[in-house]
């Protein structure tokens, strides 16, 4: 009898909240302009699904060598093209438009305990509800993961290495498909 009771009680928790969330979105409460922050809650929770997601399908990623110099610097020319706007770099400021993302992307150079594993899945599949695009798309795995053993050796390089690191670097420009 009494788990016919907690089971109604949960029943008719859940059927609630669905009620709720069906209402908040059917009188569009809930603000998804980018200048307007989520809530704590809704923070949380996105923060919560999406890293357990990344975790998860991170998991059973096979890592290549990434000490490779030639590899590292690959990376950081890919870097230098697509991802300093957002995630900046050592002596690259504040600018426009990462003020106006929200979420505002990580300053990549202050991470220091990323999974390479997971930075490969995120840079390959990119993340929704953010403006991180999915480079898998138009990049190869060898290319993903050189952006990826560049990654690794970001939080150590100064202004001076990384401009040297990236001066005159060009990655190669294929659509792979």
């Amino acid at each position: 009898m009494f788990a016919r009771g907690v089971f109604t009680g949960i029943l008719i928790a859940i059927v609630l909240v669905l009620v709720v969330a069906a209402v908040v979105i059917g009188i569009g409460a809930y603000d998804f302009a980018a200048d307007a922050p989520h809530t704590r809650v809704v923070a949380k929770l996105i923060a919560i699904a999406r890293d357990r997601s990344v975790d998860v399908r991170a998991e059973n990623i096979k890592l290549p060598p990434l000490n490779d110099p030639k590899m590292i610097r690959a990376g950081a020319a890919h870097y230098a093209e697509m991802c300093v706007g957002c995630h900046l770099a050592p002596g690259v400021p504040e600018n426009e438009m990462r003020a106006g993302l929200n979420p505002k992307p990580p300053v990549l150079a202050r991470l220091r305990d990323a999974e390479p594993g997971e930075w490969f899945w995120i840079v390959k599949h990119g993340l929704k509800m953010t403006a991180m695009p999915a480079w898998g798309k138009t990049h190869s795995d060898a290319e993903i993961w050189a952006i990826v053993a560049f990654l690794q050796k970001l939080p150590n390089l100064s202004p001076e290495q990384y401009r040297a690191l990236t001066q005159g670097a060009a990655p190669e420009h294929r659509m792979h498909g």
